[in-house]
């Protein structure tokens, strides 16, 4: 179904499931032979939510070998891809408690389970803003489970359409204090405008000293779409062979947007970056061919 508006969805619809897959390469990753990340909350959480192909996948005992050569390829790519993300966004937010902060904000959290998992320094804070679906479930979910936050963890159940400043202040957000933001796997299922003003209302809220990270995903002429659309019709067609129906062209927008480094330092950040080849590379995993790529993906992270 295409993006609406105002549309929602839960962990096994829309862009929720692309939470509940991207929480199925991180236990893939864990599992690995020798894993660059080490989240133990992934695969509860996906068998949790119960997407059967999914379900599958986090099985310790799960072998690729069983998929044709062309898929078990691409999943491997694919938890590689998602394994060098985590590491940049769990290494920064690390980097930020080693210079002092001690708030942080999750942006549209889906599975991330940095509040569990991280060694947060005392008297850290760490906010998680996404739908109250989505919080509702993990919350309960990993509660369950005995899983207990490692810091103060503080849950902010709403839609980023709508007044997130408002309800992370309630929840006892500090625009006086600096804070450390991420945005991960975010910007590619916002509409260019409601990236601007995302960034804009982050600027406003980063008190002198803040950082971000982002994962800045590239404008795209009509050329490139049809390419870009294309591939990601074959990476559905792919995940729909194995029981997982999702039409991830329905689910971006696509087409002229702010470089978000440009923006940054145009708004007042210092920023650095690189590509996701090149973060693959830092992280010691192999570089995927640029045939193979959706998108010239860039990470982000900045100083204010």
């Amino acid at each position: 179904m295409a993006r609406t508006d105002n549309d929602t969805w839960d962990l096994a619809s829309s862009v929720g499931a692309t939470a509940t897959m991207v929480a199925a390469a991180r236990a893939l990753a864990t599992n690995a032979d020798e894993p660059v990340i080490d989240d133990p909350f992934a695969a509860p959480l996906v068998r949790a939510v119960g997407v059967d192909f999914f379900t599958k996948l986090v099985d310790e005992n799960f072998d690729l070998s069983v998929l044709e050569p062309e898929a078990a390829e691409g999943l491997t790519r694919f938890a590689n891809g998602m394994a060098a993300r985590t590491r940049f966004f769990d290494d920064f937010f690390l980097e930020a408690s080693r210079a002092g902060i001690r708030q942080s904000v999750i942006l549209a959290s889906g599975l991330d389970s940095r509040a569990y998992r991280l060694p947060w320094p005392e008297g850290s804070v760490v906010f998680e803003i996404d739908q109250p679906d989505v919080i509702e479930f993990k919350t309960k979910t990993l509660a369950e489970r005995g899983a207990l936050p490692t810091t103060d963890r503080r849950t902010v159940a709403v839609d980023l359409r709508f007044d997130w400043p408002a309800a992370l202040a309630e929840a006892g957000f500090d625009p006086t204090r600096p804070t450390a933001w991420i945005a991960e796997g975010l910007f590619g299922y916002l509409p260019p405008e409601a990236q601007d003003r995302l960034l804009d209302r982050i600027t406003e809220l980063s008190a002198p000293g803040s950082r971000i990270a982002v994962e800045g995903v590239p404008a795209t002429t009509e050329e490139d779409r049809e390419a870009i659309a294309a591939r990601m019709r074959d990476f559905s067609d792919r995940w729909r062979a194995h029981g997982f129906d999702l039409d991830f062209t329905e689910l971006v927008f696509l087409g002229d947007r702010a470089d978000v480094t440009d923006y940054l330092e145009g708004h007042g950040w210092k920023t650095t970056g690189m590509t996701s080849n090149e973060l693959l590379i830092h992280t010691g995993l192999p570089p995927v061919d640029e045939d193979e790529q959706i998108g010239s993906i860039v990470y982000v992270s900045a100083t204010r």
